[in-house]
């Protein structure tokens, strides 16, 4: 009996932080849109945005040093690919499409995901995860609305899509950081993921050409004048290190397949946020479609092998402890 009480109420708790990462996450485009319009870069808010993660767990990487020479490999990696690729390409993307429609446009990658598992790694996917990739690609065709020639900016849906593709190696990474006898911790994981990522967008963000004096002053918010640093502190606390930290303890706490579907609200988070704070609206295809989109993502992300002698299937592919890194991110 205890031991059921016990499980009910880590579950709960679980829930709870995989909800908290699902809304930091999907409110970081909202913050960071006001301050490209001030005047900066994408790309600058991107260096602002991981620089000043990397900075506030530096402790953590302190903590973790012992990765550096035992996985360094899986270091870079995610620091090129799940740090500074996926937000560097999002927040690009931001600048030219709606915070939603880059948002739902990067949830395409739990699908790539599964084509990566199948085809690449040659491990069965089951027939629901094939019908969560088809309802994906079909939503996405709505979002985009390939038959007015799409609508939307065209390279601002290409780096959204390039966010997507990076976020697949974020995946496969976490996923391979997990193998072995003595896998590597996460959140020494995230913090020098973070830190990579820092130096690689130092190089080629360039942000000492940036105009500094966008953060000592105001940006606008629906029509709100807001401080810029207290739109910065919020994507570098909340969006990012926030996010990170309770996505991977929910993980901890819940199934892989649970905590992906709570991620899944990320993208509707996102939405929401920008219809009542950006005033940006959606037409009714663009919507239709998003919703597709997202059963898809959830269908594929909550479908288990057919046999309980198979290999997980993609949806699964991330393991426990590195499965909630979305980021979005």
């Amino acid at each position: 009996m205890r031991i059921s009480e016990g499980h009910s109420q880590r579950r709960k708790v679980g829930l709870g932080l995989a909800l908290v990462s699902a809304f930091a996450f999907g409110g970081s485009g909202v913050a960071a849109k006001p301050l490209i319009e001030a005047g900066l870069a994408p790309l600058e808010v991107t260096w602002l945005r991981v620089t000043g993660a990397a900075l506030v767990l530096l402790p953590l990487a302190w903590r973790h040093r012992g990765l550096l020479t035992c996985r360094p490999g899986l270091l870079v990696g995610f620091g090129l690919l799940g740090v500074a690729g996926v937000q560097a390409c999002y927040f690009a993307a931001l600048s030219r499409i709606p915070v939603g429609v880059a948002m739902l446009v990067e949830y395409f990658a739990p699908a790539l995901v599964l084509g990566w598992v199948r085809f690449v790694q040659r491990r069965p996917v089951s027939r629901a995860a094939v019908i969560g990739v088809v309802l994906a690609v079909g939503g996405l065709a709505c979002v985009v609305e390939v038959w007015s020639g799409l609508g939307f900016n065209l390279l601002g849906l290409l780096l959204a899509l390039g966010a997507a593709f990076c976020q697949v190696g974020y995946f496969v990474l976490a996923d391979h950081g997990s193998d072995g006898q003595d896998p590597a911790d996460p959140f020494g994981v995230i913090a020098y993921g973070l830190l990579i990522g820092a130096v690689v967008l130092t190089v080629i963000g360039r942000p000492w050409g940036m105009d500094w004096t966008v953060l000592t002053g105001r940006a606008d918010l629906a029509g709100t004048r807001v401080p810029a640093l207290a739109l910065l502190a919020w994507i570098v606390l909340v969006a990012t290190v926030i996010a990170y930290l309770t996505g991977v303890l929910s993980v901890r706490r819940l199934s892989p397949q649970v905590a992906g579907v709570v991620a899944c609200l990320e993208a509707v988070i996102a939405t929401v946020l920008a219809w009542v704070l950006l005033d940006e609206h959606l037409g009714v295809a663009q919507v239709v479609g998003g919703a597709v989109v997202l059963s898809g993502a959830l269908i594929a992300q909550t479908s288990t092998p057919k046999a309980v002698t198979a290999e997980p299937v993609a949806a699964s592919a991330p393991v426990e402890e590195e499965r909630e890194f979305s980021a979005g991110g």
